[in-house]
């Protein structure tokens, strides 16, 4: 069992920056996979970024390529998401998720929200033209 707590949320003009941090309690993040998805309004939750255990393997979604910098400190049990160059279609609700099976598989992360374990609450990402 783990919980994750988002922060960092917040409306910004199109071209700034947010950093999005996800804190663990009740077990080590260290077993696990991490990601970040959004979810806008009426549409399916997306995949934006994912890191392995280790770290040895991050992706991101094609649209934040670029843009977006996924990272992990395990011993303070945290998840950041480093965007910048924000566009009005990032706006959404994001969500720090685990995932256990990264805990067998070191460098591997999945990009389906139906394969992560344990979600956060959500932080409000809105970003103004």
């Amino acid at each position: 069992q783990v919980q994750l707590v988002e922060s960092g949320g917040g409306s910004v003009q199109a071209g700034g920056s947010l950093r999005l941090s996800c804190v663990a309690s009740g077990r080590t993040l260290s077993n696990y996979a991490m990601a970040w998805f959004r979810q806008a309004p009426g549409k399916e939750r997306e995949f934006v970024a994912g890191i392995s255990r280790n770290s040895d393997s991050t992706g991101y979604v094609d649209s934040v390529k670029g843009r977006f910098t996924i990272s992990r400190d395990n011993a303070k049990n945290t998840v950041d998401l480093q965007m910048s160059s924000l566009k009005p279609e990032d706006t959404a609700v994001y969500y720090c998720a685990a995932d256990l099976e990264g805990f067998y598989r070191a460098s591997y992360y999945a990009r389906k929200a139906v394969d992560y374990d344990y979600w956060g609450q959500g932080t409000q990402v809105t970003v103004s033209s």
